[in-house]
C-alpha cells in the first residue's frame, strides 16, 4: 500500500448510509462492476462516471451507517476510490472497509469536490491543494489494520498468514 495517496476530493455529508453507497436493488448480483456502475447514485446520478481510480472520497459524521452490507466498501473500491476520510464511520463499515482492503482514515477536513488531498500515512497529515494552512491531522491506522489492507482485505491476509505459516512447518 501507498504510504502517500493523492487524489481529487468528493465531497460528501454526513449520514450516508450503506443503502446510498449503494442501493439495494442492485445486490442481486456479484459482479464488482454493477457495483461500482451505481455507486453513490442516489445523491450524485453521476459519481460513477465522473470518478476516476485514485480519488479520494470526503464525507462528514457517521459515514456507513445502516445496514451491514459489505458490497458498500466494494462499491467505492470497485469505483476507484482510493480512501474514504470521514470525521466518523459507522463501525459496521469501519470493519467492512478494512475487510475488503479500502483505506478509511477518520478525520475531519475542510474540502470540496475537486480540491487535491494528499494523505501521508506515515506522518499521519491531510493536506489540501497544497495549503500548509489547510493541514490535518489523520487518525493513525494500526500497524496489523496495515497490514490487511496491504494484503488487499482479511481474506488476502489470512491467506497469505495460512501460506507463511506452511511454509514454516516444512
Amino acid at each position: 500500500m501507498e504510504k502517500h495517496i493523492r487524489g481529487k476530493a468528493w465531497k460528501f455529508g454526513n449520514d450516508i448510509d450503506t443503502d446510498v453507497i449503494i442501493p439495494g436493488k442492485y445486490l442481486r448480483t456479484t459482479d464488482m462492476s454493477v457495483f461500482a456502475a451505481h455507486a453513490m447514485e442516489g445523491i450524485d446520478p453521476d459519481f460513477s462516471k465522473n470518478v476516476s481510480v485514485g480519488d479520494i472520497f470526503v464525507a462528514g459524521d457517521n459515514f456507513g451507517c445502516g445496514s451491514s452490507r459489505e458490497q458498500a466498501p466494494l462499491a467505492l473500491k470497485h469505483a476507484g476510490v482510493s480512501c474514504v476520510i470521514a470525521k466518523y464511520f459507522a463501525r459496521i463499515f469501519f470493519r467492512n472497509a478494512i475487510n475488503v482492503g479500502l483505506l478509511i482514515i477518520e478525520a475531519d477536513i475542510d474540502a470540496k469536490n475537486g480540491d487535491m488531498i494528499d494523505v501521508d500515512l506515515e506522518k499521519g497529515i491531510i493536506c489540501v491543494n497544497g495549503d500548509p494552512n489547510k493541514t490535518y491531522p489523520a487518525g493513525k491506522i494500526p500497524d496489523f489494520l496495515l497490514e490487511i489492507l496491504e494484503d488487499g482485505g482479511l481474506v488476502a491476509h489470512r491467506k497469505k498468514q495460512a501460506e507463511q505459516n506452511l511454509a514454516e512447518t516444512k
